[in-house]
């Protein structure tokens, strides 16, 4: 079990504050206030299907004042702005489980799954009182409620088989939670299969990928298309 307080201060970084178009130097340092309690449990076996298996959970609030955040500037994606956001309160729930099995003599399923809820608030009050009234308690831009991911590893000597599901639930490009900022969730599955091999004295890696496996489109953030399918191959050689 764990459980933690934290007061922390942080100031904005040198691009945060001066980067060609995208820094503000009129940013105001980050307070935040977070509270965590916890749980993980874990169990090895020596022999046996199931080999290692490990589950853990954390319930968090944050109250972040000035909390730092970049978002597009007007419809452009090449034009970004930092900026801060008065006030804002985070409240969430993480989860992970993760297990590996022994399927057959050489061959290993590793498995991790995770989940996360996030309800990050903005309370920050405006001089527009039109503006507070769309804003107050609104979801801050691209933070969704709900996501998670599937990751699994299958293993068999030099041989490794790759898959990762990633999900990203809705979300708003402001905190103007209304229809026009809407953003649809996404997800996107990869696929890579890695071979190692040992080559005089040096060790070796090469691997095959298909990544967005199946040629969904998404945004991760407003008028930026993401990849369709795409294939890379790489090899690696230690010295």
């Amino acid at each position: 079990f764990r459980a933690f307080y934290k007061h922390i201060f942080r100031m904005p970084t040198f691009n945060d504050l001066y980067y060609t178009d995208i820094g503000n130097v009129q940013l105001e340092p980050e307070y935040t206030y977070q509270y965590n309690l916890g749980a993980q449990y874990e169990k090895s076996y020596k022999q046996g299907f199931f080999r290692h298996w490990q589950v853990q959970t954390d319930v968090y609030y944050n109250r972040v004042t000035n909390k730092i955040i970049a978002v597009p500037k007007g419809s452009g994606m090449y034009r970004w702005m930092m900026m801060n956001v008065g006030k804002v309160e985070i409240r969430g729930v993480d989860f992970s489980a993760s297990a590996t099995t022994q399927l057959y003599k050489d061959w290993l399923l590793n498995l991790k799954t995770s989940y996360t809820f996030q309800k990050a608030q903005d309370f920050t009050r405006r001089k527009n009182k039109e503006l507070e009234a769309i804003t107050y308690g609104g979801q801050i831009a691209y933070i969704p409620w709900h996501s998670g991911s599937v990751i699994a590893n299958l293993v068999y000597k030099d041989w490794q088989l790759n898959y990762s599901f990633i999900y990203i639930g809705e979300r708003y490009h402001s905190s103007a939670n209304i229809h026009d900022n809407y953003e649809q969730p996404w997800y996107t599955s990869d696929l890579s299969l890695v071979k190692s091999f040992k080559w005089k004295q040096f060790s070796n890696k090469v691997s095959l990928e298909v990544n967005n496996l199946f040629s969904q489109d998404y945004e991760v953030v407003l008028n930026y298309p993401m990849p369709k399918r795409n294939y890379k191959i790489t090899l690696t050689v230690e010295i």
